[in-house]
C-alpha cells in the first residue's frame, strides 16, 4: 500500500491511501480526488486522469507505453512531467508519492 498525495490547482491537498495492485487512477477515483475524472475507466484513451509527476519520481515510475504517450500527446495542457494516473499501477516503492492535477482537470 502506499500513500499518494494529489495537490489540485486550488492548492488543496488529498493524502489518500492505495493498495498494491490497483492504478493510481482506481485510488483517485474510489476516494473522489477532485479532478481525476477518469471517463473512459482506465483504457487509456481520455487523459482525463492526467497528473504532473515531479521529476524526482520519474525514474521510479515504469515507463510510458506508446499508446499512453500518443494520448498525452493530445492534451494541450501537457509538459514532460505528464502521465495518465491509469497506467500507473500502484506498489510499496510510491508511497510518499505526490501528483499534481493539472488546471484543465477541475
Amino acid at each position: 500500500m502506499a500513500k499518494i498525495t494529489f495537490e489540485t490547482t486550488d492548492g488543496q491537498e488529498h493524502t489518500i491511501d492505495i493498495a498494491n495492485g490497483l492504478s493510481i487512477m482506481e485510488g483517485a477515483v474510489r476516494n473522489m480526488v477532485p479532478g481525476i475524472d477518469a471517463d473512459c475507466g482506465g483504457t487509456c484513451s481520455c487523459a482525463t486522469c492526467m497528473v504532473y509527476v515531479p521529476p524526482e519520481w520519474a525514474g521510479k515510475l515504469p515507463p510510458k507505453k506508446s499508446d499512453e504517450e500518443a494520448m498525452i500527446e493530445f492534451c494541450p495542457h501537457h509538459n514532460e512531467t505528464s502521465r495518465l494516473s491509469c497506467q500507473i499501477d500502484v506498489t510499496d516503492a510510491l508511497d510518499g508519492l505526490r501528483l499534481k492535477v493539472p488546471e484543465s482537470q477541475r
